[in-house]
């Protein structure tokens, strides 16, 4: 049974980072695509970025120049590294996994199969 668990949120000033990981606890790291969402409040569950096991990274323009998703497959961990945090970037955020992906990108929300109870991120403005 595949397991995403998020951690790694809080509440930091503008312009900190965080660090969000997600433990994928019985998932298999090959031909799979993951990613980090967020969802504000009132508004829809947008993708942040996405991994695909052949290395390829994709970032929504609000991600560009500021986070970083990175996988550790060694240790089954999936991380966004957020730096020059906004008031905006402040939402609940996801990971996601999908098996059998053979091409990467930045998917909508429902094609992905699993995912995490989320980590609170709040830049206050």
């Amino acid at each position: 049974q595949v397991q995403l668990v998020e951690s790694g949120g809080g509440s930091v000033q503008a312009g900190e980072s965080l660090r969000l990981s997600c433990a994928a606890i019985g998932f298999l790291w090959i031909n799979a695509c993951l990613a980090w969402f967020r969802q504000a409040p009132g508004k829809e569950r947008e993708p942040v970025a996405a991994f695909h096991t052949s290395g390829l990274k994709t970032y929504a323009d609000s991600a560009k120049g500021r986070f970083t998703i990175h996988n550790d497959a060694g240790q089954s961990t999936l991380t966004l590294q957020m730096t020059s945090l906004k008031s905006e970037d402040t939402a609940m955020y996801y990971c996601a996994a999908r098996s059998y992906c053979y091409h990467g990108g930045l998917y909508a929300s429902d094609f992905y199969t699993y995912w995490g109870q989320g980590t609170q991120v709040t830049v206050p403005s």
